[in-house]
């Protein structure tokens, strides 16, 4: 048996070309992202996804601010401003934070709702 892995023809391929297979829709956190590959015990390959790092909040343009009210979901806020409630993960890193539950752990705090990172405009 080969230490090494077997490689994927479409990969080469594509890794030969511009393009890339996404595994991931373009409003996923990990759209982007790439993968690696490393073998089990047994040679069995296993592709992981490369590590996601917190972008800085201020590489994100501020629109407005929310003021957090009792009871509410990340998932809602995201909803209401950015039109889509799995895209809570976007107001996650607008506002620095690892764990996305925490920006509605407490009543009365400001979130930043922004543009997606590096798109800048102006405030409304």
């Amino acid at each position: 048996m080969s230490d090494t892995l077997a490689i994927d023809p479409i990969q080469a391929l594509l890794a030969q070309t511009s393009l890339q297979r996404n595994l991931f829709t373009a409003t996923s956190r990990y759209y982007g992202i790439g993968t690696n590959t490393i073998a089990a015990a047994d040679g069995t390959p296993i592709v992981y996804v490369l590590r996601r790092f917190l972008p800085s909040p201020d590489r994100f343009q501020l629109v407005q601010e929310h003021v957090v009210t009792q009871g509410e979901r990340l998932d809602n806020i995201a909803a209401k401003f950015l039109g889509d409630p799995e895209l809570f993960w976007r107001l996650a890193d607008a506002n620095g934070a690892m764990r996305p539950e925490e920006l509605v752990e407490t009543v009365g705090r400001r979130l930043r709702i922004t543009l997606p990172e590096g798109i800048t405009g102006s405030s409304l």
